[in-house]
């Protein structure tokens, strides 16, 4: 089993490091799990499994939250946000650097997506932060690591992943994402006002205070988008969507607000539609790598013998967790968070279930981890993103977002003491 467990490995960090693509990765190690460790016809495994993957109702939620993303991304919702915002924040310490956390927050509500979430509202805060005097290093900071709340907050693509790879329910995820969200919303605007009343000369003046009637006038801009926010993820809660229909009604939706903002026309449309197919059969070919992985792990007995060796060593959740904690982040020092994910789950869940760690719980807890990834180089995708927008070196990009990395450490903490941060809304919906 360990001379299996060795090969296998070694196999994978061959195929992934010669940049052989994430699904042909996955097939080819378990194709080479199958035919050279069991007897079981490998062929017939394979297409069971591939098909087996792709016709999921849960699956059609993907590429539709994936569209609702693209369509937004390129309407004029950063300005909005933007505007509607700033007026509120100019008496809180941090000031206007906060537009970053909370508007991160909002269009994660409706982006699904980290990098779509820190391009949108890096495009309107990096130029508009920068020119009134704000720190630049805190400027990309806060946008680095409040841009991964948009794996975070549902609608999630990572968590519907997540969903379909260890049979989960998409809505009580998305349900679990929300208070963790919030939570690490109100981590990141903490240290801000903490580093403001700490450096007070490094925040510029408040701006003119406006009449309490012009901020009301200005926030009527939030309000298609908070709409749409409660039309998705109340629908959800509620009972009176599945996400597969939520997701359909927000991309009309989507396309309602495009349209009125004046940003839709046909070439916007052409563009987030195919830009929807990319990534949509790109996730969808790496779960049916992952679905035939799992199936050929399965066969093997790796997942069930590595269970019960862990089992050996007696280690208790808080150690067990602690240790995964740092395979993940050094993995996803290397590999984007769904192929964390994907090529996880099937070795990771029987010594998870072992312990007694809830699925969903472990659900919001890795993908946590997985935003932290996003943010340390080599293959951090934010701050590639950033680097694209700024013309930084990735290395400062990466020191000005360390900050926030420790603070989802600490969300990481709190979720692991008190569980039913997480576990709270999905029971309550449960009980519906």
């Amino acid at each position: 089993m360990l001379l299996m467990m060795i090969i296998l490995f070694a196999v994978l960090l061959m195929l992934l490091g010669s940049g052989v693509w994430v699904a042909f990765s996955l097939l080819g190690l378990g194709w080479l799990g199958l035919s050279q460790f069991t007897s079981i016809p490998t062929g017939d495994v394979m297409a069971s499994n591939i098909w087996g993957s792709s016709y999921s109702w849960e699956l059609t939620a993907l590429p539709m939250f994936i569209w609702m993303g693209e369509i937004l991304f390129r309407s004029r919702l950063a300005d909005d946000m933007f505007t509607g915002l700033s007026p509120w924040m100019q008496r809180i310490p941090g000031r206007l650097l906060h537009t970053n956390v909370v508007g991160c927050g909002l269009f994660a509500a409706v982006s699904g997506s980290s990098a779509a979430t820190c391009a949108t509202m890096g495009k309107m805060t990096i130029p508009e932060l920068t020119r009134r005097g704000y720190d630049e290093r805190l400027v990309i900071g806060t946008l680095a690591g409040s841009a991964t709340l948009g794996l975070l907050i549902p609608p999630s693509i990572i968590l519907i992943v997540f969903a379909v790879a260890t049979d989960q329910s998409i809505a009580r995820l998305f349900m679990a994402g929300v208070f963790p969200g919030l939570m690490l919303i109100s981590l990141f605007a903490l240290y801000l006002m903490v580093w403001a009343w700490r450096y007070p000369d490094r925040v510029p003046s408040a701006e003119e205070r406006l009449p309490f009637t012009e901020k009301l006038r200005r926030a009527r801009r939030l309000l298609p988008m908070l709409a749409l926010i409660v039309g998705v993820i109340g629908s959800i809660y509620t009972g009176l969507a599945s996400p597969t229909e939520a997701a359909a009604v927000g991309v009309v939706l989507s396309l309602i607000l495009a349209k009125v903002q004046g940003s839709m026309n046909m070439a916007v449309f052409r563009d987030a539609v195919l830009g929807a197919v990319r990534t949509s059969t790109m996730i969808a070919f790496i779960l049916a790598g992952a679905a035939f992985l799992t199936a050929a792990m399965g066969f093997t007995g790796l997942p069930r013998e590595l269970a019960a060796w862990i089992g050996t060593m007696e280690l208790s959740p808080w150690m067990l967790l602690a240790a995964l904690t740092v395979f993940f982040i050094i993995l996803g020092c290397f590999l984007d968070g769904i192929s964390v994910v994907v090529l996880t789950t099937s070795i990771m869940l029987p010594m998870v279930e072992a312990a007694g760690i809830d699925l969903i719980w472990f659900g919001i807890y890795l993908v946590i981890v997985v935003e932290m990834s996003q943010i340390t180089p080599p293959v951090g995708f934010n701050l590639f993103v950033l680097q694209g927008m700024t013309g930084k070196d990735l290395l400062s990009i990466a020191w000005a977002a360390m900050p926030f990395f420790f603070l989802m450490m600490v969300g990481v903490v709190l979720i692991s003491i008190f569980p039913e941060i997480v576990t709270y809304l999905p029971e309550a919906m449960s009980r519906r």
